[in-house]
């Protein structure tokens, strides 16, 4: 019987907690949902460039894009248009790849050999890379992406806790009895967690790079100011979904909802073999946008011009949950 009143009881909780009820039951098909997307989309078929070539007689790829020298070709390249081009104008014929994922500059290579014909004269081909090495490993091209997420979820998961933490303790309520404002509160907590995210991000930007010997093309400086953004980002997304929680499970369990279709949408995978309208998602992802811009840094040597848009994101989207959080406080002041 006393073991029978301990199962009722849980039973009970768990019917008047409905939260917790949906996310047993929901969470787990959502994340389901979102990998079979993700893993079940079409092949990735590159778009290949073509210098010098004939367009009659190259008709055994497809996505072939024609050009008449090379620096079009290499301007195709670096806007992304083009995964990689073949030079047909050079002895042997020269191909190009992009570079920054293995598996794609394996796909442009496997593509372009089906240019071996005897009607154009192709024995062999010279493969060189724009960007990385052909000793670049998938490790290698994951890594600017791990050192994202890793930084957003950490600070997410530290800075919702810690925030719920201070208005079930009875010291937000506190604050909003003062004549601090709403928004001075929350810059406040921004500014103090910001602190520690710093550090964190100088510890994780460095082992990455100097300990576990990533790929690191551009500038380190640049890195740890896209992690710094990308933490920013991370913690006033926390601070925000905590005003919605009332314990540390009720937190954690935004984690399905709110992180991991993130790392889908990252370029943590490939995602360029399905859908446009799946591929739009990642325009609400911020990991998206820090991710590119850890690739184009560590991988593409690129500098800040490059990825300045995706810094002013990230910020509209730091800007844009502080100002959430400023009107979710309004239900926790006294009147």
């Amino acid at each position: 019987m006393r073991i029978q009143a301990i199962v009722s009881r849980i039973i009970r909780q768990f019917f008047r907690d409905k939260r917790t009820l949906a996310m047993i039951i929901v969470a787990p098909i959502f994340i389901l949902w979102l990998t079979s997307l993700v893993f079940s989309g079409g092949n990735i078929e590159p778009n290949i460039g073509i210098v010098d070539g004939n367009e009659i007689l190259v008709t055994k790829i497809d996505h072939v894009k024609f050009f008449s020298d090379e620096e079009k070709a290499i301007s195709a390249l670096v806007r992304k248009d083009i995964h990689g081009y073949v030079n047909l104008g050079e002895v042997p014929p020269k191909i190009i790849v992009e570079g920054s994922d293995p598996t794609i500059n394996q796909a442009v290579i496997q593509i372009a050999q089906k240019l071996h014909s005897p009607n154009l004269g192709i024995d062999q081909f010279e493969v060189n890379y724009y960007y990385g090495n052909k000793h670049m490993s998938v490790f290698d091209n994951i890594g600017p992406f791990l050192i994202g997420f890793f930084v957003f979820f950490f600070v997410f998961i530290i800075a919702g806790v810690s925030f719920l933490r201070e208005r079930t303790s009875g010291t937000l309520e506190k604050l909003l009895s003062t004549p601090l404002k709403r928004w001075e509160i929350v810059v406040g907590y921004v500014l103090g967690f910001g602190l520690f995210t710093s550090l964190q991000t100088v510890i994780i930007v460095y082992v990455s790079i100097e300990l576990l010997g990533m790929v690191m093309a551009g500038s380190i400086w640049l890195v740890m100011l896209v992690t710094l953004v990308l933490s920013i980002t991370a913690l006033t997304l926390g601070t925000l979904l905590s005003a919605f929680a009332r314990n540390e499970l009720q937190m954690i369990q935004f984690i399905p909802i709110v992180i991991i279709p993130q790392v889908f949408f990252s370029g943590l995978f490939s995602i360029e073999g399905l859908a446009t309208w799946i591929q739009s998602l990642s325009v609400i992802m911020p990991l998206s946008y820090g991710g590119e811009a850890m690739r184009d840094i560590m991988i593409r040597g690129k500098g800040i011009e490059d990825i300045f848009v995706n810094i002013v994101v990230l910020l509209s989207f730091s800007i844009l949950f502080m100002i959430l959080n400023n009107l979710a406080l309004k239900k926790h002041r006294k009147i």
